[in-house]
């Protein structure tokens, strides 16, 4: 602590400030009964309005803390009532110094107590911005760990939801799967078989028995020999048809399971279409355009969900009849999707919220709200993302991003 009293030497002027510079001068001319006056070493008055003194005025000096700090000139005859008067300046100038010591210290005190409270109330500031920052962080912190518990616990449920369809599916596919192989096989055989008709009937048309010519036109098989190659064929491109849904529909059921495979997502997209078509013919025309994709280690069974609901949601955006195009390509280094379509589109106000979870415009009981938010939810799992672009009465574009990796 550095304290100005000790620092530097008063001056006389200093010293004697505790009396007032006219009193003063009144009464050193009282008490020494001529007139008097107090100079400064250095020759500065420290009284005011002090009459000038004659030339054979006597000087005693006034000393503090071993040095000369001024003098006393006077005219007075009696020294030793001068002396008196000196010691007793002298008695003002030490009481003088202890008074500004005092000050200069109990300022010095004060100031230093301000500056070591101010200290303590930065370092107080400083621990409440660091407690704040502390705090923000972990409340974000503990909101990211809300979210990633929440978008687990949505993938979860929509995981045993889809576990429990795709079991059923997979039960179905197979129950499917077999009538369809020998149905497959009997329409084959079928083939053959009107072929060897076929051979026969021209021995049966040239063979000159009368009743047999007339039994054949008669039964008009000339015609059903003709039809029936195309009936087959029908019905073996109908079998060959619910074949390919049925193995959709065990892709569709594998859904639970954990591995990853790498594939190719516009088998995936066409693999959905499959499924939703039933759903989506009475409502929308359909169309592909679908570039040719890098190969993308997935989990093919989720992904394939996610673009399920996209068609889904899509055709039940149609008031009436209207057209879905599915759009695939690669951009920026990136695997890009879009589904579009152009139904009654979605507000400005509700499109910011479709990703929430359980947000649904559907009638209550009608939908769960989470479709999209599990889609969401799949697509950042594979590092990739989604948005949506929407006018109202014109069409809603959905476009998915995945990073092209190297498998």
């Amino acid at each position: 602590m550095s304290v100005r009293g000790y620092d530097r030497a008063l001056s006389l002027r200093e010293l004697l400030s505790g009396v007032a510079p006219g009193k003063l001068s009144a009464a050193l001319t009282v008490l020494l009964g001529a007139p008097a006056r107090i100079v400064s070493a250095d020759g500065g008055w420290v009284m005011d309005d002090v009459p000038a003194l004659i030339e054979s005025a006597k000087r005693l000096p006034l000393v503090h803390d071993l040095e000369i700090a001024g003098f006393l000139e006077t005219t007075a005859a009696d020294q030793g009532h001068v002396r008196a008067i000196a010691i007793i300046l002298e008695s003002f100038m030490r009481s003088g110094a202890r008074y500004f010591m005092a000050s200069e210290m109990h300022i010095e005190v004060v100031k230093t107590d301000f500056e070591e409270l101010q200290r303590r109330h930065e370092a107080l500031t400083a621990s409440e911005a660091r407690y704040k920052a502390l705090s923000a962080h972990l409340e974000e912190r503990v909101k990211e760990q809300v979210n990633t518990i929440e978008s687990a616990r949505r993938q979860l449920y929509q995981a045993e939801k889809l576990a429990s369809v795709g079991q059923l599916a997979a039960g179905v596919a197979h129950e499917i799967n077999n009538p369809i192989g020998f149905i497959r096989s009997n329409l084959s055989t079928a083939q053959s078989y009107v072929q060897k008709f076929q051979h026969v009937a021209e021995r049966v048309k040239s063979s000159g028995d009368a009743a047999l010519a007339g039994a054949w036109q008669s039964a008009d098989l000339d015609f059903v020999l003709e039809d029936f190659p195309s009936l087959l064929q029908e019905s073996v491109d109908g079998a060959d048809r619910v074949a390919r849904i049925v193995s959709d529909l065990k892709g569709f059921s594998n859904v639970d399971q954990a591995g990853e495979e790498i594939v190719d997502l516009n088998d995936n997209i066409r693999s959905a279409c499959n499924v939703a078509a039933n759903q989506i013919s009475n409502r929308a025309d359909l169309k592909l355009a679908l570039g040719e994709l890098p190969k993308l280690r997935c989990k093919p069974g989720h992904l394939s969900q996610v673009f399920l609901n996209l068609l889904l949601n899509a055709a039940h955006a149609m008031k009436q009849r209207g057209e879905i195009l599915i759009q695939s390509g690669v951009e920026n280094n990136q695997i890009v999707i879009r589904f579009k379509d152009n139904g009654c589109g979605i507000p400005p106000d509700i499109l910011p919220r479709i990703f929430d979870p359980f947000f649904t415009t559907n009638d209550v009981g009608a939908g769960t709200g989470l479709g999209l938010t599990v889609s969401r939810d799949i697509i950042l799992a594979h590092g990739g993302s989604i948005e949506a672009s929407s006018t109202t009465d014109a069409g809603t574009t959905f476009t998915i991003h995945f990073p092209i990796r190297n498998t």
